[in-house]
């Protein structure tokens, strides 16, 4: 075989390999096979999923076959309209997050679009380091990735080398209409779902996607792939990962990662996303420096020591003597106090945190008497003697 016809044996199997894959997905580009009966029931069944306390979503169970079946027919003769938001304001660690809030039945709509279309259509164009609202990946996710991306580092550089770490202003409140609608439009051709994805994006106004909806989650994400796809491919960072609107570019030279920021910033500025200047820096790795909410520390033998943030340990032993103020004042009961301390001390347990639990622990007897698996212990400690 001569090298001309290896060259076309491969261009043959490459183009296979693509129509082979298009095929696959072909279901999830097709209107009527993404909304049918079937799998808006499917997916009315997972948004009701710890949330069926609500009036509101029982309101909607007790006839759920029939509403259902009206939004199916709403659909599928091109009637169905957004019915609004439910807006509400939120101030989460001092910041004021205005929140849009889809009704049941339109959460039913936008969940059946991106299970059966965006996600499957959008995320085999992710990297695999995009690490946020994805299925098996998430927060845990994102932090184990950076571990082992300061591990890969230290076994070719040793403690030598340097972060980037960038943050975008307002993400949700600054995207581009015109950027997602061209995202969607490389991958999506079938023009009821197109119509259907442009009501649910201009409903938002000229500008932006707000918080508490699906589909704003997944198109934030697909609004900075083509981000992702320059610094592994064309800056070749491999210590690179990015959860929402939080990323870090890990490399040996200084100089390199500030040409990296300065490329950064053009993409982005052509993608219509701001930087945020004051969260934006370059640190050195022996100093230690945070990302998510967890402080990283690389020592000299390579161990990566993960520390939990100072503010989100204040806030854990604040928010323990208000409950101790409900609980004597009858308002919450123990059982419920204990679920919460029980959740608080596992999250600290993925740290490197013991003096922290100990704090904890203590400052729990002091004010409930004795932690539901200190009882526990006791129990089995009498029962073995």
């Amino acid at each position: 075989m001569t090298s001309e016809e290896r060259r076309e044996a491969r261009y043959r199997r490459r183009v296979a390999a693509r129509l082979a894959k298009k095929e696959k997905y072909a279901s999830c580009n097709d209107f009527s096979a993404v909304f049918s009966y079937g799998n808006l029931y499917r997916a009315y069944r997972r948004c009701r999923k710890g949330v069926s306390w609500k009036a509101s979503v029982q309101r909607y169970i007790t006839n759920a076959p029939l509403n259902v079946l009206n939004t199916f027919e709403l659909l599928h003769t091109n009637k169905y309209k957004s019915p609004g938001f439910n807006e509400f304001d939120l101030y989460e660690r001092g910041k004021h997050r205005h929140i849009k809030s889809t009704t049941m039945s339109e959460r039913v709509v936008q969940r059946c679009l991106c299970d059966n279309s965006l996600v499957p259509i959008l995320t085999r164009t992710f990297i695999y380091d995009n690490g946020a609202c994805m299925t098996n990946k998430g927060y845990d996710f994102a932090i184990r990735r950076l571990t082992q991306h300061l591990h890969e580092h230290y076994r070719k550089n040793g403690t030598e080398g340097y972060i980037l770490l960038y943050d975008f202003s307002k993400f949700f409140d600054n995207i581009s209409h015109e950027v997602v609608k061209k995202v969607i439009r490389k991958e999506i051709s079938d023009e009821r779902l197109l119509k259907i994805l442009d009501h649910f994006i201009d409903a938002f106004g000229d500008i932006g996607l707000g918080l508490g909806s699906q589909v704003s989650q997944v198109l934030s994400l697909a609004t900075a792939n083509r981000l992702d796809h320059f610094v592994k491919e064309r800056l070749h960072i491999r210590g690179y990962g990015r959860y929402s609107d939080d990323g870090y570019l890990i490399h040996s030279s200084k100089e390199y990662l500030k040409e990296c920021l300065r490329q950064i910033r053009t993409i982005c500025n052509e993608l219509g996303i701001t930087i945020n200047e004051k969260k934006t820096q370059i640190v050195k790795l022996t100093h230690g420096f945070t990302w998510l909410k967890v402080r990283f520390f690389i020592t000299e033998k390579g161990r990566i020591v993960k520390k939990i943030c100072k503010r989100n340990v204040t806030k854990a032993r604040q928010k323990l003597k208000k409950m101790q103020e409900k609980w004597l004042s009858g308002i919450m009961p123990l059982q419920d106090i204990r679920a919460m301390a029980v959740s608080q001390r596992a999250y600290m347990k993925k740290f490197d945190a013991y003096h922290t639990i100990c704090n904890y622990d203590q400052l729990y007897n002091k004010l409930f008497i004795l932690l539901p698996w200190e009882v526990e212990h006791n129990a089995l400690h009498q029962n073995t003697s």
